[in-house]
């Protein structure tokens, strides 16, 4: 093969290039789990149409136009997805590839974070005999300030009974979301963000979009129990499983 072909494409342009596939796809596959991926499809064409344009055609007076629109739209684009910015940032900084020296003096937590998991299966399954609404939300790496700060502090031990305790139908609580982070309820009546993804079931209630909301918001874990038929759901990166069994629900959890 010509040499030459070998100075024009280089080991940097095939480098170059799968970064840029590899963060196409990782805005993509982040932008479905929130709902937006039609915005994302939507910001893609736009930039396709400036590079041919602007690059290819060389049209310069379109070209600039679409500059301005460019500089205004990245601003814009700030403004909409800073929720989704802000947990890659966090995803980021969070991978255990970058925290592998921390374990080096740090004991093993992995069993620590494991206790959450029974108390809340339990606690689901006597909610889903009796049709008690609950909603239960597991933070997981991103914290969960913004909404534990929605609801009341209450920051005591996890445990079966304290659940459905919050959940019982005459609690002043029991409308809202119950966040758990670690071995810890941390805020009770807490509101969440709601989904207006299109494509939920139309008979699903408030609870259900506000699993999914916040799982496409951050990345914790949402489990619902129907008020009105017991049925047990789990809303994760974007998705909500519905109608799960306490077994699905246990597997679902301890794969987490």
């Amino acid at each position: 093969m010509d040499s030459g072909f070998f100075d024009l494409f280089g080991i940097k342009d095939v480098i170059d290039i799968l970064l840029v596939a590899t963060l196409l796809f990782y805005m993509y596959r982040k932008m479905k789990e929130s709902g937006t991926i039609n915005i994302f499809v939507g910001v893609l064409s736009f930039v396709l149409i400036w590079v041919v344009l602007y690059k290819i055609l060389d049209m310069r007076l379109i070209g600039t136009i679409m500059d301005i629109f460019v500089v205004i739209g990245l601003f814009i684009f700030v403004i909409i997805f800073q929720d989704q910015i802000k947990r890659f940032l966090i995803e980021l900084g969070s991978q255990e590839k970058w925290r592998f020296l921390s374990q080096l003096w740090h004991k093993d937590v992995s069993t620590v974070d494991k206790k959450w998991i029974m108390p809340v299966v339990y606690a689901c399954m006597s909610m889903s005999k009796s049709k008690t609404g609950a909603l239960i939300v597991v933070q997981q790496k991103m914290p969960l300030d913004d909404y534990e700060g929605t609801g009341d502090m209450i920051d005591a031990n996890l445990n079966q009974r304290l659940i459905e305790n919050i959940f019982f139908k005459n609690s002043p609580l029991h409308d809202g979301a119950l966040i758990i982070a670690g071995d810890k309820v941390k805020s009770a009546g807490c509101i969440l963000p709601v989904s207006h993804d299109t494509s939920l079931p139309r008979y699903l209630g408030l609870r259900h979009r506000s699993a999914l909301g916040i799982a496409q918001a951050t990345d914790a874990v949402a489990i619902v129990v129907s008020e009105e038929t017991g049925n047990i759901s789990l809303a994760h990166k974007g998705e909500l499983s519905l109608k799960l069994s306490v077994t699905d629900l246990e597997h679902r959890l301890s794969e987490l």
